[in-house]
């Protein structure tokens, strides 16, 4: 399953990249996020392997996340991997003309199991939804300072 999203965040490309390339700013725009363990690798570098830690409701959630490609302050790609789903993800930034920032994010789902084959078929919406969501509460954060760390996943 493939799709691409976007959204405007109104703020400087420069200040953008601030708060999105710092590991700390995660827990304020990734909802459900408990925290982060380095595995191997440089932090931010290309091949850098972290391990995130997600509670969904009454569900844990362990990725790994492999940093694929970066060229900063444009472009970022990266891996997920977690029981049953493999996650591509290429994010692109640009500077629009009113000197905000244009976040377009390509995601790709490949289910490595049965029923999670079965939820990107029938459920696609949810996917979507997800990543939207994490991407409006980064808008949030980026530009109000408002933090997701204490909501409710």
């Amino acid at each position: 399953m493939n799709y691409t999203t976007e959204i405007i965040v109104n703020v400087p490309l420069n200040t953008f990249i601030k708060k999105f390339d710092n590991p700390e700013n995660m827990k304020h725009w990734q909802r459900g996020l408990i925290g982060y363990d380095y595995i191997s690798g440089t932090p931010g570098d290309i091949g850098a392997k972290m391990k995130l830690n997600y509670k969904m409701g009454k569900r844990n959630m362990e990725l790994i996340e492999t940093i694929t490609h970066k060229k900063m302050p444009y472009e970022f790609h990266v891996m997920f991997d977690t029981n049953g789903m493999h996650n591509i993800q290429e994010n692109y930034f640009e500077e629009t003309p009113e000197g905000h920032t244009k976040w377009t994010s390509k995601s790709e789902f490949i289910p490595t199991s049965f029923i999670l084959r079965m939820m990107t078929l029938i459920m696609p919406g949810t996917f979507k939804k997800q990543s939207k969501k994490y991407m409006q509460d980064f808008k949030n954060f980026a530009e109000k300072g408002t933090s997701v760390s204490n909501a409710k996943t």
